[in-house]
C-alpha cells in the first residue's frame, strides 16, 4: 500500500488539502494528514478547523511514497519556514518519492532549489518563486518526480494525477467516475 503524507500548516487552503486526503484515501492509499507547526489543530485560510493525524515531528517520513503540499496563504509561507519539512523535501529529491505541490506551494520547492530544470505550474503570480523551473499555465504538470498544480479549481485533477502515478491509470479513472468528475 502506498503511503502519502499531506502537510497542513496554519492558513493552508482547505480544499487543496482535504481534496487530496479524501481522494487519495478513496483510492486505498494510507494517507497521513501531517501538521506542520507543532499543533494538531489547524485553521485554514478560510477559518475551517481541521484535526491532523500527527505532527511532522511524530512521523517517520522515510516510508513515504509521496509528499503533498497544499497551498494557500499564509499556509505556504508556514510550510516554507518549517526546517523539518525542508529537510524531508531535500532528502526526497532524487529518489522515487513523488513530491507534489499545488497553488502557491510550488514556491516552497523553488525556494529549496528543487525545481531547477523541471516544468512546473502554480497559482498565477507565483511563477517568479519557482526558481530554475520552466513554468506553464497547465492545470497540472508532471516533471521528473514532481507533480504541481494551479489552485483550488485544479485540486481534483491534481489528486487524480497523484493517484494515477501511485496506483495506476485504472484506479484514477475509477475514482474519477465514482465522484462524477469530468
Amino acid at each position: 500500500m502506498n503511503k502519502v503524507y499531506v502537510f497542513a500548516a496554519q492558513g493552508m487552503e482547505e480544499i487543496e488539502c482535504l481534496t487530496q486526503v479524501d481522494l487519495l484515501r478513496r483510492s486505498g492509499m494510507e494517507v497521513v494528514l501531517t501538521a506542520v507547526g507543532g499543533d494538531l489543530t489547524i485553521q485554514g485560510s478560510h477559518g475551517i478547523i481541521i484535526q491532523a493525524d500527527a505532527t511532522i515531528e511524530e512521523v517517520n517520513l522515510s516510508d513515504a511514497d509521496a509528499l503533498v503540499l497544499p497551498g494557500g496563504m499564509p499556509g505556504t509561507l508556514n510550510l516554507q519556514a518549517d526546517e523539518t519539512l525542508a529537510a524531508a523535501l531535500k532528502k526526497a529529491a532524487g529518489t522515487g518519492i513523488w513530491i507534489c505541490a499545488i497553488c502557491a506551494a510550488p514556491r516552497v520547492l523553488g525556494h529549496l532549489g528543487l525545481l531547477d530544470g523541471q516544468t512546473a505550474t502554480c497559482y498565477p503570480g507565483c511563477e517568479s518563486y519557482l526558481t530554475g523551473a520552466v513554468t506553464t499555465e497547465n492545470p497540472v504538470e508532471v516533471s521528473g518526480q514532481f507533480i504541481t498544480s494551479r489552485g483550488v479549481g485544479t485540486a481534483i485533477p491534481f489528486a487524480l494525477k497523484i493517484i494515477e502515478k501511485l496506483e495506476g491509470a485504472e484506479c484514477a479513472q475509477k475514482i474519477e467516475k465514482s465522484i462524477v468528475f469530468g
